[in-house]
């Protein structure tokens, strides 16, 4: 074994000395966001480990938690990579880059083992015993491995290139996030020499790469059977000599690598935002690599090769116990098992809405709050239908974050503009891992007429806002909806999100600005209505925070609910802090994220915080301000993060309607917080433990489908 392959096992081995690389809880008023979200990912890993789910559900679990480590690497890890050897000092939450590495470090292994343990030990054998299995090619009857051998010839075969290297061939250029074969051999063919330390000439072997192309299914179903699968790099394997004659099977190890997919995209020295950002997405295939996964039995002869032709370090390389990338097994997903699935969500429309009744003259009747995905997210899609379609509407503007591939409402806008309608959609083109649709989307609308526009130099336009402008009788009216999640219809399946129709006036004019401020960047100092970042979305939530502050220490009431999906501004934490100690009560939902300390005493006793991890994505946003007894609600696109509220565009916007304010304080956040089932509280070393249960297990997910707390809302104001 070589040194280097030492170091790996000696980083792998740091588990066990965790307690001596965590900072002290008291070493910094801020947990470090970094290792924040990956006690967000080992919650998600506890779903996974949940037995009360679905066997196909925590196979789902284990699939997100692979997927969100991708991204954790793609994006956090190197970007942490790219800060070694500049002189930062010690951040705020106490941590050097070195020593954030090393945690995080720490921490993933652990990670990995808990979810290899899971799936190989506990998901995978219980899948068996429903007769679902994942089979080693070698344990396969001869007629299976025949019928098998003969499809790779079909099939698989011929889509196949290994490559070697040796003086004419370097070292090959390798794809993120692909399934890779790595062999040594020797070569038939010719002898490469080397002379080693001592003189002598010794002969090479050769280094063989080969790619499972990401078109090949990983699950390969056995003939006639759609229960049972083989890995396809298995099947590669098992017919390895036809491609390389100087290997065997038990010569192959699997690989995987993750580049950096941060994209630095410079807008003031683009002439085209479009082909730039084109350009920049080729790039990201070529981002530095911040991780290499190999598998268990890889010898340290072969880790070191890789590691040096990646010009990466020993900590960079995790060894994979099982199977990689465990996100493709989510193929399995689409087994008709409904037994092994959860049941479909229960939805139902808010009490008053008749589907077969305008909508227009429905909102006219009072605003409407739709909570998703407990209410049909088609109540959004047939609104947009409806002003595609309706006579009357001169003008449909919106602001498109995360369309979705097969998107229905972007075909409605190009129906509209095809009819004559002024059409106006904003469409972030930077919106992270959705770049190449949102692009193609882009030109498909303008193509049609659509008025097509990228945002503001140097901002991304998260805000979700529609404007529908329509004549009736002798005026304008104006629509409005505004809301927590993307106009996509599919992740709305599955994520929980709030949105809200109006026609308020003040609310329609500010939409108006809104869309002047995103199409000719004429910036408004200040909107009635809307908070909108990075105008005055800070400075308002310092406001309402200072605000219950002061209340707190004139004896007045006070208090602070806030749901979000990510807590990491320290302006923000700081004046938490600031209320806590003045005597406000303040419960927080924070899904991911959370840089803030609870229960620290005389910094955050009165700070409570709590994560809901469950089926469905918590999503949505709402801020809760007691203002003295005459209550602020907000709801909308923003969390409390630096970016959103100083590198976007967000929208919070108020909440009026008694029945919908109502619902929101008594019913929406109080299930909430009275969530036993599927909560996490934080502690103020940064850890999560479940609340106590007391006499049975409330779940605030499930309680939303019961149809009293789904329709109770009224639509009258």
């Amino acid at each position: 074994m070589t040194e280097n392959s030492a170091q790996i096992i000696e980083f792998e081995s740091l588990g066990a000395a965790r307690q001596q690389l965590s900072p002290s809880p008291t070493r910094a008023n801020l947990i470090n966001r970094d290792l924040s979200l990956i006690e967000f990912f080992r919650r998600v890993l506890e779903e996974a480990q949940d037995h009360r789910h679905p066997l196909l559900e925590r196979l789902k679990f284990i699939s997100i938690l692979s997927s969100n480590l991708d991204e954790f690497f793609m994006i956090r890890v190197s970007g942490l990579k790219e800060k070694l050897g500049s002189d930062v000092g010690v951040a705020l939450d106490g941590y050097s880059t070195p020593e954030l590495l090393d945690e995080i470090r720490v921490r993933v292994v652990e990670l990995l083992e808990m979810q290899s343990r899971c799936l190989s030990d506990d998901i995978m054998p219980s899948l068996e015993r429903e007769g679902i299995t994942i089979l080693k090619v070698d344990s396969l009857s001869d007629d299976v491995r025949s019928s098998l051998n003969n499809y790779f010839d079909s099939a698989i075969y011929p889509l196949l290139t290994p490559q070697a290297v040796d003086p004419t061939h370097p070292f090959p250029y390798i794809s993120g996030g692909s399934i890779n074969i790595g062999m040594i051999v020797k070569p038939k063919l010719h002898k490469r020499t080397r002379r080693a330390r001592n003189g002598h000439e010794l002969t090479d072997d050769l280094f063989v790469r080969l790619k499972i192309p990401p078109f090949v299914s990983r699950l390969i179903a056995l003939p006639g059977d759609e229960s049972h699968f083989v890995l396809a790099e298995d099947l590669v394997s098992a017919n390895i000599a036809q491609l390389v004659p100087e290997a065997s099977p038990r010569d192959c190890h699997i690989f995987r690598i993750t580049r950096d997919a941060d994209i630095d995209l410079r807008e003031t020295e683009a002439e085209d935002l479009i082909e730039t950002m084109a350009e920049n997405l080729k790039l990201r295939r070529f981002g530095e690599v911040s991780r290499l996964e190999i598998s268990s039995d890889m010898p340290g002869e072969m880790v070191d090769y890789l590691r040096e032709s990646l010009s990466i370090e020993p900590a960079d390389v995790y060894r994979i116990e099982g199977t990689f990338n465990p996100a493709d097994l989510t193929g399995l997903y689409k087994l008709s098992r409904p037994e092994l699935k959860e049941s479909a969500i229960k939805t139902a429309f808010p009490s008053g809405f008749d589907p077969e009744i305008s909508t227009f003259e429905l909102i006219d009747r009072g605003d409407i709050l739709l909570h998703h995905p407990y209410m049909p997210y088609s109540i959004v899609t047939d609104f947009i239908r409806e002003a595609a379609n309706d006579p009357d509407v001169l003008a449909i503007k919106m602001c498109l974050y995360r369309i979705g591939a097969e998107s229905p409402i972007a075909p409605l806008l190009i129906e509209a503009s095809e009819s004559g309608k002024q059409v106006t959609v904003l469409i972030e083109i930077k919106a992270r891992f959705d770049e190449a649709n949102n692009i193609e989307w882009a030109k498909r609308l303008e193509e049609s007429g659509v008025h097509v526009v990228y945002g503001i130099l140097g901002l991304k336009t998260h805000c979700k806002a529609t404007l529908i402008i329509r004549r009736e009788g002798d005026q304008l009216r104006r629509y409005v909806h505004l809301a927590t999640g993307n106009y996509n219809p599919d992740t709305s399946a599955f994520y929980t999100d709030i949105g809200l129709l109006t026609s308020n006036e003040a609310i329609g004019a500010d939409a108006t600005e809104l869309f002047n401020y995103l199409t000719v960047y004429s910036r408004p100092e200040k909107f009635n209505e809307l908070v909108v970042a990075p105008i005055y979305l800070r400075k308002q939530m310092l406001e309402l925070i200072r605000t219950e502050t002061l209340n707190a220490e004139h004896g007045r009431p006070a208090r602070i609910i806030a749901k979000m999906n990510r807590l990491a501004d320290a302006e923000i934490v700081n004046a938490l802090y600031d209320a806590s100690r003045a005597g406000v009560e303040i419960d927080l939902i924070v899904r991911g994220i959370c840089t803030l300390r609870p229960g620290v005493e005389g910094l955050s006793e009165n700070i409570r915080v709590r994560s809901i991890v469950g089926r469905l994505l918590e999503h949505s946003r709402v801020y809760y301000f007691e203002n003295g007894g005459d209550p602020k609600i907000y709801t909308g696109s923003s969390d409390w993060m630096p970016r959103n509220l100083d590198r976007r565009v967000e929208v919070l916007v108020p909440v009026y309607s008694p029945p919908i304010r109502k619902y929101l304080r008594d019913e929406f956040l109080d299930a909430y917080l009275r969530d036993t089932a599927k909560a996490r509280e934080l502690r103020s070393d940064g850890s999560y433990t479940r609340p106590h249960s007391g006499i049975g297990e409330f779940n605030s997910q499930l309680s939303f489908q019961l149809p009293e707390n789904v329709i109770r809302m009224d639509t009258a104001s």
